[in-house]
């Protein structure tokens, strides 16, 4: 069955589209890093002919110490995110943590994610899916990859299914993670747009000192083959300098690479959409 197509702010994502690119810093530092990376990310896509949606999180609740960086927080960090829309044209994509963000979220966001942690949560993905907003819903580390089916049934039961389903990693063992590829295939079967987050997927959760560690050298090698599995969209954090990055610097990709990685892993996904048309819808 061909997939939805899911329009977030005019970028199209799923059947017969372009592989895409969401990509952002883990977290909002300050006004001029968004805009830089915004800028620059929004750049490279458009060198090589893919749409570009920028992410980047006002509020990271999810954090292994009480000490971590966690966003400049609700108000701050959705001004930035409106000033990142209005001044490069840019879809802007931000997770939610609570019921009580929603409202607030949805009068800038272009698609609100739903983080892995709280994919279950059926009031969040009930308020999130009432605002008629798309949403990325990310596969828990917890969670089979059929579950999701049911999970994306919560929000389309509440009236909307402009869903993208997200893979980022299953917990194997203590702080680590491991991606079956399996996975993106047994989602599509769901009928929405599948997306791999390349960078949490390399994570190492909590292993560094209280804070998630990571192995970014494999970034590219996992996303080859996610690309090779047929993903609609690659979700890459990076940064400038991600060892100075305030939240997930293990595990983001340099700016100055993102071309490189684009370059690597187009070819692949250009010839599955081509090999595949029954699946792409292309």
């Amino acid at each position: 069955m061909p997939k939805h197509v899911v329009d977030i702010g005019g970028v199209r994502i799923g059947a017969g589209q372009p592989l895409a690119l969401i990509s952002g810093p883990c977290a909002l530092e300050d006004e001029g890093l968004a805009l830089e990376v915004a800028r620059e990310a929004s750049a490279v896509a458009s060198r090589f002919g893919i749409p570009y949606v920028f992410k980047s999180s006002y509020l990271k609740d999810n954090r292994m110490s009480a000490g971590s960086y966690a966003g400049p927080g609700v108000d701050e960090g959705l001004r930035i995110l409106a000033r990142v829309k209005e001044e490069l044209g840019v879809p802007v994509l931000a997770d939610v943590h609570e019921r009580g963000e929603v409202a607030a979220a949805a009068e800038v966001l272009d698609c609100i994610q739903v983080p892995a942690f709280l994919c279950r949560q059926t009031r969040l993905l009930e308020r999130v899916a009432a605002t008629g907003l798309p949403i990325n819903i990310k596969k828990g580390q917890f969670v089979a990859p059929d579950s999701m089916e049911r999970i994306a049934g919560k929000a389309a039961a509440a009236g909307n299914d402009r869903i993208l389903l997200t893979e980022r990693g299953t917990t194997f063992g203590y702080h680590n993670l491991v991606v079956d590829m399996r996975g993106i295939e047994i989602m599509r079967r769901a009928g929405f747009p599948v997306v791999f987050d390349a960078t949490h997927s390399v994570q190492l959760p909590g292993a560094s000192s209280g804070v998630s560690g990571g192995q970014p050298e494999f970034v590219a090698v996992l996303s080859r083959a996610a690309c090779g599995a047929g993903c609609d969209a690659l979700f890459v954090e990076t940064h400038p300098e991600p060892p100075k990055a305030l939240s997930d610097a293990a595990s983001m990709v340099s700016l100055d690479d993102l071309p490189s990685l684009l370059a690597d892993v187009l070819p692949i996904a250009r010839a599955f959409r081509a090999a595949r048309p029954e699946v792409t819808g292309a």
